[in-house]
Parts: C-alpha cells; sequence; structure tokens
C-alpha cells in the first residue's frame, strides 16, 4: 500500500477547528496522505483553514474542500518533512490493521455488570453514561456530549482524560489505573 491510497476501511473519529476556534466532531473516512473525507453536519465553506485531530493519527492541518453530502472533503497542506512523517504514521497504521481481530491496547475490557454511571466535568456539569467497556486503564462509554481531547473528567469516582473518540461516545483513560480488586468491584 503506498502512502497516496486510503489508510483501510476503518473509520476514525477526530474534531476539527475552524479560524474562529469553534470545533466540531467528525468521523474521518477515506485518509490518505493528500486528503480525507470528514462527515459532520457542520461542513465549513470551501477554502477555510482547518486544524483537525484525528484518533490513531493526531494532528493535521489543511483547506475545505467541496461539500459532499453528510460532510466535506480536506486537502492536508503538509509538506516536505512534515508529508514524509504523516506518510509513516499512515503506513504505519496500514501495518497495525493488518492484525485485524488483534486486540493492541494494554489490558483485556470486560463488559460491566453494572453499566449505568455518569462523568462529570471539571466545571461540574453532570451527564449520564453507559458504560461500553472497562479495563485497568480506562474504559469506553457511551454519552451525548462531546468534551474535546485531553479533558479531565471523572467517571463516577474514577479520576480520567479523554484520550480518543468511539463511535458511540469518548474513550477515557484514568489517571491512576485500578487493581483487579478495583476493576472486579466495577465489574458486579
Amino acid at each position: 500500500m503506498s502512502a497516496d491510497e486510503p489508510a483501510g476501511p476503518t473509520v476514525l473519529f477526530g474534531r476539527f477547528m475552524l479560524p474562529d476556534t469553534s470545533e466540531y466532531p467528525c468521523q474521518v473516512n477515506d485518509l490518505t496522505v493528500d486528503g480525507a473525507l470528514f462527515s459532520t453536519a457542520a461542513a465549513p465553506e470551501a477554502g477555510t483553514q482547518i486544524v483537525a485531530y484525528i484518533d490513531e493519527i493526531g494532528r493535521v492541518e489543511g483547506v475545505s474542500g467541496e461539500t459532499v453530502p453528510g460532510g466535506f472533503r480536506i486537502h492536508f497542506s503538509h509538506k516536505g518533512q512534515r508529508r514524509e512523517r504523516f506518510a509513516s504514521r499512515l503506513a504505519g497504521r496500514a501495518t497495525k490493521n493488518t492484525t485485524a481481530g488483534t486486540d493492541l491496547r494494554r489490558h483485556a475490557r470486560h463488559a460491566p455488570e453494572n453499566t449505568q454511571s455518569h462523568i462529570t466535568l471539571p466545571d461540574g456539569r453532570v451527564y449520564p453514561c453507559e458504560i461500553l467497556d472497562i479495563s485497568l486503564s480506562g474504559a469506553a462509554v457511551k454519552v451525548d456530549v462531546m468534551p474535546s481531547l485531553g479533558t479531565h473528567l471523572m467517571l463516577g469516582k474514577m479520576r480520567g482524560r479523554i484520550v480518543r473518540y468511539v463511535e458511540q461516545g469518548i474513550a477515557i483513560e484514568f489517571l491512576k489505573p485500578l487493581n483487579t480488586s478495583q476493576l472486579s468491584a466495577q465489574m458486579r
């Protein structure tokens, strides 16, 4: 696979920021070294400068292209060494995707018996959530809000930070990993 070919069929998630600093969540499809398709309800005008953060890839910069039903195309503006590093990340991701079915996470994920919980944001707002899975180092939760990556929060009584977006919500990395007895308590 070359860096100009799509990096695999997996849909990635991310956020993009417009020049007015407004941020919007998106799904990323057809990712190549030159651009991607961002699926979102907030398609900017063509020619708008964009900074985006894509799960598994990191920060990218570009210019919005034509709008398409349900989103828009983005043309990346990476040049020289930045373009080469970006191509390497895409190639590494493609290699990782060839191990389909292999879970590359640090700790095994478990489905908790009681999935209902809540997240508390730094400003005190509380939102109900559903724990999709949990491990010693983090959890994936289904929630209706999408705080920015890096936001510190509480999942129930566990402190963590948002490390990526998942299809139905957010992935949280605990600031202090759970021990096996704490995980067992969460599983009851």
